[in-house]
């Protein structure tokens, strides 16, 4: 079975002896709307929140994108309609997009990148 957000989170939770009810305390939630996130009912909570996951979960860099990936795939809506599954199945674009995010990669980077796969689909 494919992990969902909320599985990842009442995995992480679980495996850090913290309660459904103190961990929607600390996070300003209900336990109700916790237990919906966690039961995927709910889907995935604002960025502030999602921040504040990571550090009571203790996730790393690989867990807290993993959370965000989650995240993202069970809102549905966040990216272009077109994009979401391409982005989501394929974990190199994830991996490529956030090095160009944090190498503030620049519009002409991006074009050359367009560019090269465009004459690459031209000649096949």
């Amino acid at each position: 079975m494919e992990q969902t957000f909320g599985s990842f989170v009442r995995e992480r939770r679980k495996s850090y002896g913290i309660s459904l009810r103190s961990m929607a305390a600390k996070l300003d939630l209900s336990p109700v709307y916790m237990s919906n996130i966690e039961n995927d009912r709910r889907a995935a909570p604002a960025q502030g929140c999602l921040d504040q996951m990571a550090i009571l979960l203790h996730l790393g860099k690989a867990d807290r994108e993993r959370l965000l990936d989650l995240a993202a795939k069970s809102r549905r809506d966040r990216v272009s309609a077109d994009l979401p599954e391409y982005i989501m199945d394929r974990e190199i674009v994830r991996t490529a997009l956030r090095t160009a995010r944090e190498a503030d990669a620049t519009d002409q980077e991006w074009q050359d990148f367009i560019d090269r796969i465009s004459r690459r689909m031209r000649s096949s």
